[in-house]
């Protein structure tokens, strides 16, 4: 099996893995270094002879992660971070589907090459190409400039958007060669990452660019306004010690001068209500971006996009372990934490989540509840949202919620934030990866589920398959949504009281931690 691939920009040589090809490090971008710091994306520049993408590229400048996972590793860091990496059954003129997966890590941390997405599981078991992509991250993707230094630097705010849709321009153009459909493209991702894939069903430029998508803990809710994201670049300069804005002293700054102005940032973010709970995330800024993505997609932005959508069972448990405050939380504290994100109407909201669980036997104290609450504000709802104005255009839209717990802590984090992910993935014997996600024949067959459906989506828009059975589309009536756990099945409405709970919420308390 040859391992040599003749793209659009050169030669590729690739690497064989047991009856795969693997190619790690392919740029699809121009190194955004020097005077293209900040810069929306250029093509790559040819190259002649043959390149050897048999390793990954580094991973995105970015501060080590507060909450270590297993299978989690980024590697090397560098600014050049524009790369991609494909496996598929062979460089051939079979057409595969292809699936392109955007990483999480709040728009600040993580990578493509995180030994939890290894793609060959996935793209073995379905005969799919598999790519994930490296995208900028926190201030080198994600600072509005333009204003501060007078046009010098035109960045929107929203250059990591870009990357990626440079990235699904790559695949458009390049795929077929691997094996690949550059007509069949699903765009997957998990937090930020389906956030991500939010953000891309209502963005222009990424029109035709792909043709199904799959949100996983994300939604269409994580972008702000030009004035908010003014404010946190105002805050990430100062910090980073080019408070001026001047274009020559913002290209002069070290990585870790811009890193460190994004955690002050951040840490900021923790007591000034100005500044958003994901200070570095996409920018509605009226050209890029025209409005809030769930507003473009419930006008019809994606209509003819299957969607497949959900979330954890518990998503907020896993921030929970950064949170002193919360195991002694009390009443007050509670109500004065919700209050801040919804005002009059928290009370009522936190009586009903109180019922409802004390029904279903669950927990109910403030910590809990706390949780739970978190747990729909930022993931569940948005989730909810975006396929409920999916499923009103032409194509359907589906939904999930994933129940299965992981074994980290003793079982403390429970059906957490990012536990799925070696499911989809099919990574679970990779090193860590079961300590974290679980082991052993009922997850393993989970696992195996899992990938069905995504495989099956990919491949036709309907994640039915053998494991699973028919998988009905979301309707606002029957609310239909497949639960994955220790055990898998359609349910009607699951959790429906909570989710009525949050009708009226304003839309900015949403898909914000």
């Amino acid at each position: 099996m040859s391992t040599r691939v003749e793209t659009r920009w050169g030669t590729l040589r690739g690497a064989q893995q047991g009856d795969l090809l693997v190619f790690r490090g392919i740029p699809y971008a121009r190194p955004p270094v020097g005077a293209l710091r900040f810069r929306p994306p250029l093509a790559p520049e040819p190259w002649s002879g043959e390149r050897d993408v048999t390793r990954f590229g580094p991973s995105a400048p970015q501060n080590p992660l507060l909450l270590p996972l297993p299978g989690m590793d980024v590697g090397p860091v560098d600014e050049d971070c524009l790369t991609l990496n494909v496996w598929t059954p062979a460089a051939d003129e079979l057409r595969r589907p292809v699936l392109v997966w955007i990483h999480g890590g709040g728009f600040v941390i993580g990578s493509g090459s995180q030994p939890i997405y290894d793609g060959a599981a996935l793209a073995r078991r379905g005969d799919v190409v598999v790519v994930t992509i490296n995208y900028r991250l926190g201030p080198f993707g994600f600072l509005r400039l333009v204003e501060p230094t007078g046009g010098r630097i035109p960045s929107s705010g929203n250059e990591g958007i870009l990357d990626q849709v440079a990235a699904l321009e790559w695949v458009r153009d390049n795929v077929a060669a691997f094996g690949g459909d550059p007509g069949n493209v699903t765009i997957f991702g998990e937090s930020a990452g389906g956030m991500s894939v939010g953000t891309l069903l209502a963005l222009p430029a990424a029109r035709g660019l792909f043709h199904k998508a799959i949100v996983q803990s994300g939604g269409g809710h994580s972008a702000c306004s030009k004035e908010t994201h003014a404010r946190v670049t105002e805050h990430v300069l100062e910090r980073a010690g080019a408070p001026s804005g001047a274009a020559d002293a913002l290209l002069a700054l070290t990585p870790a001068q811009l890193l460190a102005g994004a955690a002050a940032v951040q840490a900021r973010g923790a007591v000034d209500p100005t500044i958003p709970g994901l200070p570095m995330q996409p920018v509605i800024d009226g050209e890029v971006l025209p409005q809030l993505p769930i507003e473009r997609v419930a006008s019809g932005a994606a209509a003819d996009v299957p969607l497949l959508v959900g979330s954890t069972l518990e998503e907020w448990k896993l921030f929970a372990l950064a949170d002193p405050a919360l195991p002694t939380l009390g009443e007050a504290g509670l109500a004065e934490r919700v209050a801040r994100r919804l005002g009059p109407s928290s009370q009522p909201l936190i009586e009903t989540y109180r019922k409802a669980r004390d029904e279903r036997g669950e927990p109910v104290t403030p910590r809990d509840l706390s949780i739970a609450i978190d747990t729909d504000r930022c993931f569940r709802m948005p989730g909810v949202a975006l396929a409920e104005a999916q499923s009103a255009r032409t194509a359907p839209a589906y939904s999930y919620l994933f129940t299965a717990k992981s074994p980290l802590l003793n079982g403390l984090l429970g059906s957490c934030h990012a536990v799925e992910l070696g499911f989809v993935f099919g990574t679970l014997r990779q090193a860590g990866v079961a300590a974290f996600c679980g082991s052993g024949p009922a997850a393993e067959a989970l696992s195996g589920a899992m990938m069905d459906a995504w495989i099956a989506f990919a491949r036709s828009g309907d994640p039915s398959c053998a494991a699973l059975g028919a998988w009905r589309a979301y309707d606002v009536e029957e609310r239909t949504t497949m639960v994955l756990g220790e055990s898998f099945g359609p349910e009607r409405a699951p959790r429906d009281e909570e989710r009525r709970a949050w009708d009226g919420a304003p839309a900015q308390a949403l898909g914000q931690p």
